[in-house]
């Protein structure tokens, strides 16, 4: 099961549309969960990320999308060692965060144009955040992670993608970088993050002359790049090679 959260003034109606997400995963055999962000909670329907009051595992949107999660899960009869978040700009701050503060319930993470957990403490904090003010170094989630920034994105600046990234795997990370060329002319940087098995545990895809949307989707929503590569779909490959580690069950007490 994949968790998708919108991004600001998005819902989940036009998030699905844009994503083309629910034509992937029928293809692949994933049921998707998107929840909705209320207007009474922002505005702008913008996952409030960058509040502390919503950066921990006890209480805040983090804490309730995490028992909605469950929930859902446990009524779908889902394997609970293959559940998945994943979130476009706001959306994949929030995505980063909960797999930060909940391994215990997310094998691995999909942040499309976002930014990385705890980025900002306070909305002024979270604007500098989104031009492109670094985060302070931290230990590393180990929680597998892919990325997909646009490196013309005027919303939320690339470095960011760069330190989702570096939350994850941690710098200095074994990887190896490939340049792909899409039928359609999109360049593309891939980086894959090999962990001490040599299996890949994060990838950070730069989306050459893209700006903030997401990449492969589809016009019928917003936010939406129709040139590829298909976000959605190289997220649900992602999503497949992981499982939920057994030291994570560990500490959900299973």
């Amino acid at each position: 099961m994949v968790v998708m959260l919108h991004g600001a003034g998005q819902d989940p109606e036009d998030f699905a549309a844009g994503t083309a997400m629910n034509t992937a995963a029928e293809r692949d055999g994933f049921v998707i969960l998107y929840p909705a962000q209320s207007p009474r909670q922002n505005a702008h329907r913008c996952w409030n990320w960058f509040d502390v009051a919503h950066q921990t595992r006890a209480s805040g949107e983090p804490a309730r999308i995490a028992a909605l999660t469950l929930e859902v899960a446990r009524d779908r009869r889902i394997d609970p060692d293959r559940i998945y978040v994943a979130g476009l700009s706001a959306g994949g701050a929030m995505a980063a965060l909960l797999g930060e503060l909940f391994p215990d319930v997310f094998a691995a993470v999909g942040v499309h144009s976002g930014l990385p957990a705890r980025a900002a403490r306070d909305i002024s904090s979270g604007l500098a955040a989104m031009r492109g003010n670094a985060r302070a170094d931290v230990a590393p989630s180990r929680v597998p992670t892919i990325v997909f920034h646009g490196d013309k994105d005027m919303v939320v600046s690339p470095l960011n993608g760069v330190q989702v990234i570096e939350a994850s795997v941690g710098r200095g990370c074994a990887s190896k970088s490939v340049e792909q060329l899409g039928s359609d002319g999109r360049r593309v940087t891939r980086v894959d993050y090999l962990g001490t098995d040599g299996c890949v545990c994060g990838e950070h895809w730069t989306l050459h002359e893209a700006g903030h949307a997401w990449s492969g989707g589809d016009k019928a929503g917003s936010c939406a790049d129709p040139l590829g590569p298909a976000a959605s779909e190289e997220m649900l490959r992602f999503f497949r090679s992981h499982r939920r580690t057994r030291a994570r069950r560990v500490r959900a007490g299973r």
